[in-house]
């Protein structure tokens, strides 16, 4: 076994590789840019070397660096994580040629599967199911537009190499064919140094189910069956489970079968994931291999309890596989959520900023279930530009879906982060819908759902009225503490008048709130047929960012941001902001005039902080609705920004090369 290794990576899944190999007894060497320099993965090792400047093509990109820091360090292996050199296969043949193990695939195996044309010509070879395409290099637009032509619409068009969602593009007509063939090169130039992207027939209302497989360099393969990752948005995986809902133990198997024939016939020597996408007849297609750990790696683990990490560390020391097919059993249901610095309010654009506040649900099983945050940020760290938007991945495993699944909504109702924003909103809804919970799913789901972007839930039946609850007992202890302020003037006890309008967003609720001791009761006035007081148990206090308690002997979490004469509560992708007042209060309050949104007028602005890679318009020029006017780039990808009207562009006050904040002006009309 090795002494100690390095760390390819940055982030949660370097803080992931090093919390294994910790627990193997090894000592880790990280990596950093020079905007990492106070990351937590170079808290957390046991050494770290500085290879380069923020950009990750000078640094984490950089072989030649991540060599020498081996050699500096006396690192006998390197664990690339995800991303960044992951899939190069000059990777570990550089390492080999240096005399240091990669934890990971053969290269040869890496060549065939990394790139996409090659390996579904290697799947077909392998008798795995292939979706009908183009597999050649497709050189210019007029090429893509007729082979797309003749495929059929819809067609999606992909980068040959990398994944994550970049460089892909669905086309359902020759225009978009020829505009998502240019983004598409553009991106992947940008992501990975490759702008080969090839074309294929797009399956309609499909998801996407992989199977994870597990090889030796003895010849032994096995997989441990699939996920189910169809909660996508732009093909970035959003939310992941295991195993599927769409799955059988017949599909299984097959898929199985097929994932390991692949794997065999490409010598696959590691951890690795054979993607696939599935009718919902339970039909399915090789989509590709990634021949590297996975993101959602956590749910697989968690429903098989094999520690996937340690798996790679042990096969690439040489150990044959302790497993067999036969030893892998399925046990309950994980759901996993990414949870990104993006804004789902403003059509999840990113965000970057310091972490103020960071706050994630202990990490602990209680009875059957489990919740695990896989993270590698800090209070009071940085979301940087220059890097995936990832704050942590949220894991939770029960004995069922459904069991699986609550317990995600109450870990996420307790997850606090101030200071930018992020995805939480918009994971907490999603857990509430039924569609989701029912588990009819397609790769298309958010966009289907959400074909307006997402908006709050509306504060309705049981959850107002919960909300409407923990709003008046936080008042209600507010209150308390006011009266043992000192240097108050001495006289009659005040008394206060038990009944309370609790407002949400306009929306009012006479209640009756009642102190009894560890005990604060709240009735619902309005509710004629039922007002009987609801028990609500907390150890809150003024101060607390999550009311965490019981109502009625239910458990509840809430988050709580104090605002001007009130509280903003979120709670089951819920948002609202609460007032509680006397009836005399709440009486003004209706006379009170409501602030409306300042309108931006002609002028275009920075949807995020990003670079401005091109203008597209010059000042004087007549445009028309659905122009393009600005490409944004931010976190490697790219935005188009179309007008919404026709106009004539009147000033421009950004230049190509510029990094603009968020609401920067870039141009205005006249």
């Amino acid at each position: 076994m090795f002494k100690r290794i390095l760390i390819a990576n940055r982030g949660e899944i370097a803080c992931r590789i090093i919390k294994t190999a910790r627990r193997l007894g090894i000592q880790t060497v990280a990596v950093y840019s020079e905007a990492d320099r106070n990351a937590l993965h170079v808290e957390m090792a046991d050494d770290a070397v500085l290879i380069g400047p923020a950009p990750a093509a000078q640094s984490y990109l950089s072989i030649e660096a991540i060599v020498e820091a081996c050699r500096a360090t006396g690192a006998e292996a390197v664990h690339p994580g995800y991303g960044f050199l992951s899939e190069r296969e000059a990777f570990p043949r550089a390492l080999a040629a240096a005399g240091i193990v990669f934890i990971g695939p053969n290269p040869d195996a890496i060549a065939a599967m990394g790139d996409k044309i090659e390996s579904k010509k290697a799947a077909a070879r392998a008798g795995v199911n292939t979706v009908p395409g183009y597999l050649g290099v497709i050189e210019d637009e007029r090429e893509a537009v007729r082979i797309a032509e003749e495929i059929g619409f819809p067609v999606m068009i992909k980068a040959s190499a990398g994944g994550g969602g970049k460089g892909m593009r669905i086309a359902r007509t020759a225009q978009e064919v020829a505009e998502g063939f240019a983004r598409a090169r553009s991106e992947a130039k940008s992501s990975f140094g490759d702008d080969r992207v090839f074309i294929e027939k797009y399956i309609v209302n499909p998801r996407h189910v992989e199977i994870q497989v597990l090889g030796d360099k003895h010849g032994n393969v096995i997989h441990l069956g699939e996920r189910e990752c169809s909660i996508q948005r732009r093909n970035q995986k959003v939310v992941e489970e295991a195993p599927s809902p769409l799955v059988d133990a017949a599909m299984r198997a097959e898929m199985g079968a097929q994932a390991v024939a692949l794997a065999k016939a490409v010598g696959y020597d590691s951890a690795g994931t054979v993607e696939f996408v599935a009718g919902q007849d339970k039909s399915f297609y090789f989509l590709e291999m990634n021949t590297r750990l996975q993101v959602e790696h956590p749910v697989t683990e968690l429903v098989t309890g094999i520690d996937l990490v340690e798996q790679m560390i042990r096969v690439a020391a040489g150990e044959k596989l302790s497993l067999r097919q036969e030893d892998v059993r399925l046990s309950g249901w994980a759901v996993e959520s990414r949870i990104y610095a993006e804004d789902p309010y403003r059509n999840f654009l990113p965000s970057i900023g310091r972490l103020t506040r960071y706050r994630p649900p202990a990490d602990q099983t209680i009875g059957e279930v489990t919740v695990r945050n896989d993270t590698g940020v800090f209070e009071g760290g940085e979301i940087s530009l220059h890097y995936d938007p990832m704050i942590a991945k949220l894991i939770t495993h029960a004995p069922t879906r459904e069991a699986a699944i609550d317990a995600q909504a109450d870990a996420l109702d307790a997850f606090v982060i101030d200071g930018v924003q992020h995805n939480i909103p918009f994971l907490a809804a999603l857990m509430q819908h039924p569609r989701w919970r029912d588990g009819r799913l397609s790769t298309h789901f958010i966009a289907e759902e959400y074909p307006e972007g997402f908006h709050p839930r509306a504060a309705e039946g049981a959850i107002a009225m919960r909300l409407a609850a923990i709003a008046a007992a936080i008042d209600h202890i507010g209150n308390k503490r006011k009266r043992r302020i000192s240097g108050q003037i001495v006289g009659k006890p005040v008394t206060f008048d038990r009944r309370r309008i609790v407002r949400l967003e306009g929306a009012e609720h006479r209640v009756e709130v009642r102190d009894e001791g560890d005990v604060i009761t709240v009735a619902f006035l309005d509710q004629p047929a039922d007002r009987r007081p609801h028990e609500l148990v907390s150890t809150w206090k003024p101060g607390d960012p999550v009311w965490a308690g019981t109502i009625d002997g239910e458990a509840v979490a809430a988050q709580v941001r104090p605002i001007l004469n009130g509280v903003a509560l979120s709670h089951r992708g819920v948002a609202v902001r609460a007032h509680v007042y006397t009836e005399a209060e709440a009486a003004a309050a209706r006379l009170m005039p409501v602030k409306s949104a300042s309108d931006v007028g002609k002028r275009v602005l920075c949807p995020m902080p990003g670079l401005i890679v091109s203008i597209a318009v010059a000042e004087g020029q007549e445009v028309k609705a659905g122009e393009t006017l600005a490409i944004v780039e931010a976190m490697k990808m790219e935005n188009v920004l179309r007008a919404e009207r026709d106009g004539v562009v009147k000033k421009i006050y950004a230049r190509p090369g510029e990094t603009l904040a968020v609401d920067a002006v870039i141009l205005e009309f006249a």
